[in-house]
């Protein structure tokens, strides 16, 4: 286990204007309603829907926009959504995984593919490039929770695979069917995470200078802002600089 490898994975996020706020609060509820009728309702007993409820709680989304969403699961007349991953390559290469729920498959698709060819990228078959990425879960604390050491003896103890601490936090990283597991055992000892989910983890990252950057930055942020895309990953790093920029 790596106590300390170094690991970024650029998800951009813009800034939090009024309508982003509301795009990204249909989403989190989005991704609720489909964990909590895809399981039980109660997060106790469901793990993606309380890693669901995590994500919805740090960004601020309201209790009752929260258990609004469960309880729309329940009711026969909630809708259906296909969950669906989409592959392709960004200008310079890099590779981008997209997962979407969307009730149109045809539509989602078709806009995902526009939104590729007019950022200079294109839409892959799948497998072309997931093959770069680990699909793992992730544990997260804030770095106040505990000590560097006190995590990584913790997540050795809860089963985790690899640990990266730094004055942003605790990653724990996991296998995928042992998230559950390990993200109890954590909370038994430091409290609720800040986050706890399965995302693509790039196997290596590619370092683009800032003409390039801003490329597949511009890509990634038109991904995320098309209404069915719930999370996009890729596989690149860019100065702080530039990213600062690009959210302003």
């Amino acid at each position: 286990m790596a106590g300390h490898s170094q690991f970024k994975n650029i998800m951009h996020k813009k800034g939090r204007a009024d309508k982003a706020r509301s795009k990204l609060f249909s989403k989190l509820a989005r991704e609720i309603t489909v964990a909590a009728k895809l399981g039980m309702p109660d997060p106790a007993f469901n793990p993606r829907l309380r890693a669901a409820i995590l994500a919805a709680k740090a960004e601020n989304v309201p209790k009752d926009n929260i258990e609004r969403a469960i309880k729309k699961s329940q009711g026969g007349d909630a809708e259906s959504y296909d969950e669906i991953r989409y592959e392709g390559y960004a200008p310079a290469g890099v590779a981008v995984i997209v997962e979407a729920l969307t009730d149109n498959r045809n539509r989602t698709a078709g806009e995902v593919r526009a939104i590729f060819t007019k950022n200079g990228g294109n839409l892959a078959e799948t497998g072309a490039v997931s093959f770069m990425f680990d699909h793992v879960g992730v544990v997260e604390y804030d770095a106040g929770v505990a000590s560097a050491d006190a995590m990584l003896e913790a997540a050795i103890e809860a089963g985790a695979e690899d640990v990266v601490s730094n004055e942003d936090g605790h990653q724990v990283f996991t296998r995928p069917d042992e998230l559950s597991d390990v993200a109890k055992a954590l909370e038994a000892k430091f409290g609720e995470p800040r986050k706890s989910a399965l995302l693509w983890k790039p196997q290596t990252t590619v370092s683009l200078d800032d003409e390039a950057g801003e490329k597949v930055l511009k890509l990634i942020e038109s991904l995320d802002d098309n209404d069915d895309v719930q999370n996009v990953y890729a596989n690149f790093e860019v100065s702080d600089a530039l990213v600062q920029k690009m959210s302003a």
